[in-house]
């Protein structure tokens, strides 16, 4: 039966979650756990219980406790108590979010999801969405709408005959711009280098004056503008409201990559760095990060949603609903067609803790970003490399004694060590050109304890790399 072997999930759940708030955030000694989990494919199973009992053994003794409040690296959020049993809700329904022929309940659930997050980042009705397995292809997805745009004002049908005989197509944006949105429009055809970068400075702030150079031009051509809420290294913003008004001037496609800075919305001490987000016309962020619900929940807003079935619309099986059909869905509406019904734990975080629990966490998490940044500024050996308009502090180790053409290796020691240690994680970025940590802080659990900590265990390596 299976009630038993969900049992054991269950049983190890809570101490597992208890000891989140600390334990290391990796123990290095664990490593060798995980040679138990390797070796050929069994001949014959060892049955459910003992191979649920093995993985739970190791993993909840080797697995990085990145849904902790000590992992500052990759802007990496928790899962909140209402999304984690949400999720478990949605392996155990086991739907498949095709369309509605398929379940009802996920396709009805992510439509209601969708609108939440809508309102969440304050755009008015009318806007559509999909949700999707990351930031990546919210990106991918909005610029793939984006594309079907291009085309069309070129008399084009990029969906139907592809790019083929087309010029390239246009893209800007300044120096903030992600790899996930290179890797989108290389996955889309147009290749990852497609990107104009207008770079006003070594950091990447855009400069506005160079992208309108650009594309005066172009003469009249269509192209596509994306603008950065909130870049990974120091939280920093485009002027999304300028770019708006480029894009307006140009008739250009405005996307915006707000990962995790479309959240800045939610309070009103941060709302400003998104204005002019309303104007966009297709907006990229996840979940995962600021949300604080499981991976594989990102989601792509659209303006227009009408394009969302124009450019992800199924080719024509007899059996599959079109994007039009009552029966069809949202997998008509972005790149995946089977897909799990990852609407429930953004449906069950956002009904559990509402508008006013997430204004409250975000900014709680401005208060803790100030708080470090304090900290880096009081420190003798420590330096803040950038402005903290957000939730990410740049910084550098810089002691005495090291001199000036040797702190990018050390940093970059320092960020190995870190990492090492394990109590606390960050990694090493290249900021302006020098080598810095960049920690985030989006995770729900996170503290002022942590944040010392991670200032204490900054100092003990650093002496240590010094002796």
């Amino acid at each position: 039966m299976a009630e038993p072997v969900l049992s054991q999930v269950f049983d190890a759940a809570g101490p597992y979650l208890d000891s989140l708030a600390t334990r290391p955030v990796h123990d290095p000694a664990s490593e060798e756990l995980l040679a138990r989990l390797g070796g050929p494919l069994p001949e014959t199973g060892v049955g459910a219980a003992s191979a649920v009992s093995e993985l739970l053994d190791v993993g909840t003794r080797a697995a990085t406790a990145s849904a902790g409040p000590r992992f500052f690296h990759f802007v990496t959020g928790g899962v909140t108590e209402a999304a984690l049993a949400a999720d478990w809700t949605a392996s155990l329904l086991d739907q498949n979010a095709f369309s509605r022929v398929a379940s009802p309940f996920a396709t009805f659930t992510e439509g209601v999801a969708i609108d939440w997050l809508r309102d969440l980042a304050g755009l008015p009705g009318g806007w559509g969405g999909a949700l999707v397995a990351s930031a990546t292809f919210a990106n991918f997805t909005s610029l793939g709408c984006a594309t079907q745009w291009w085309g069309s004002r070129l008399g084009a049908d990029t969906v139907r005959d592809g790019l083929s005989g087309l010029p390239r197509m246009p893209v800007f944006s300044g120096g903030y711009v992600h790899a996930s949105a290179r890797k989108a429009l290389q996955m889309l055809g147009h290749g990852r280098d497609a990107v104009q970068v207008c770079a006003a400075d070594e950091a990447g702030r855009v400069s506005l004056s160079e992208m309108r150079s650009r594309l005066s031009a172009l003469n009249g051509a269509p192209a596509v503008i994306i603008a950065n809420a909130g870049e990974v290294n120091a939280g920093d913003f485009d002027p999304v409201s300028d770019l708006a008004d480029l894009a307006a001037e140009f008739g250009c496609w405005l996307h915006v990559d707000g990962a995790f800075g479309l959240f800045a919305a939610v309070s009103p001490r941060t709302a400003h760095l998104v204005s002019g987000i309303d104007r966009a016309d297709s907006i990229a962020a996840d979940g995962h990060k600021w949300l604080n619900v499981p991976y594989e929940s990102g989601f792509a807003l659209i303006r227009d949603p009408d394009r969302l079935g124009q450019a992800f619309g199924m080719p024509g099986a007899a059996y599959l609903p079109g994007p039009g059909d009552l029966a069809g869905g949202y997998a008509l509406y972005g790149p995946e067609s089977s897909r799990r019904a990852r609407s429930l734990p953004i449906w069950a975080t956002l009904a559990a803790y509402g508008r006013s629990g997430y204004r409250e966490m975000v900014e709680r998490h401005l208060d803790l970003a100030q708080h470090l940044a304090g900290l880096v500024d009081a420190s003798p050996v420590l330096q803040r490399l950038a402005d903290v308009p957000l939730c990410i502090v740049c910084l550098r180790a810089c002691p005495p004694g090291v001199e000036p053409s040797g702190l990018d290796d050390f940093n970059r020691r320092l960020g190995a060590a870190l990492i090492a240690d394990g109590r606390v994680y960050a990694g090493t970025t290249v900021y302006a050109g020098r080598v810095a940590l960049r920690p985030a802080i989006v995770n729900w659990r996170t503290g002022p304890a942590d944040i010392e900590l991670f200032v204490d265990v900054l100092h003990e390596l650093i002496t240590g790399l010094q002796n």
